[in-house]
């Protein structure tokens, strides 16, 4: 019985330690809202539970809602804010240089930017290598082969992983936001995402869906 007082004791006391005199003038809410109590567990004193929610609620807030929220890496390493997009209309593809789906790809893409970039039409291309090995070069090497045997006059950025653990923050996105037929991986090279003008994902291709294909899509 003895153990039971001194437990009743401390849980009285733990109100005046966590909000000293020298505290007064500040309001137990904006105590809550610093990072000054990060370790106190929720079970401990009522008021830290709300401090662990209102965490939750400022990370969720947090989370990106459209394209438009991610910064990427271009083939030279700089950051590029995809919001510098809104208002456009994006075609997103992970490309590779080896593929038996690349001539015609790559032919038809730069075919679709010819005829609607000046309509609002950009494409975003993400080189992977995660597919049959079939992206091995440097991101010059890519830069070189795309720009000069197809001409490509869109952005080509960083080659990035577009599947598992090290996938690239963005792709993770697009898949969550659109997941295919058999699953939200991607599942070859040239898989395609339709982004609108405000950075909503709103459609999906399969690899096998050539570029001019789509073309009544992206004209919507």
């Amino acid at each position: 019985s003895s153990s039971r007082l001194v437990f009743r004791r401390n849980l009285t006391a733990a109100p005046a330690l966590l909000f000293p005199k020298k505290f007064s003038t500040v309001s137990k809410d904006t105590l809550l809202r610093s990072s000054c109590f990060p370790s106190i567990k929720a079970q401990s004193f009522n008021p830290v539970s709300s401090f662990q929610f209102n965490r939750s609620m400022a990370s969720q807030s947090s989370q990106p809602k459209t394209v438009h929220d991610f910064t990427v890496k271009d083939a030279r390493g700089n950051d590029v804010d995809l919001s510098t997009y809104k208002g456009k209309v994006l075609l997103i593809v992970n490309v590779a240089s080896q593929c038996g789906l690349t001539n015609s790809n790559y032919t038809e893409l730069a075919q679709l930017y010819e005829k609607y970039k000046t309509q609002g039409l950009e494409i975003l291309a993400f080189p992977c290598n995660q597919f049959g090995a079939q992206e091995p070069g440097s991101n010059d090497e890519i830069l070189e082969f795309a720009c000069t045997r197809f001409k490509a006059e869109y952005p080509i950025f960083d080659k990035v992983d577009v599947n598992g653990d090290k996938a690239t923050p963005l792709y993770k996105f697009l898949k969550s936001s659109k997941g295919g037929l058999f699953g939200d991986s991607i599942k070859w090279n040239f898989s395609k995402f339709l982004v609108d003008k405000e950075g909503n994902v709103v459609d999906r291709y399969a690899p096998t869906t050539t570029p001019l294909s789509i073309e009544k899509d992206v004209k919507k």
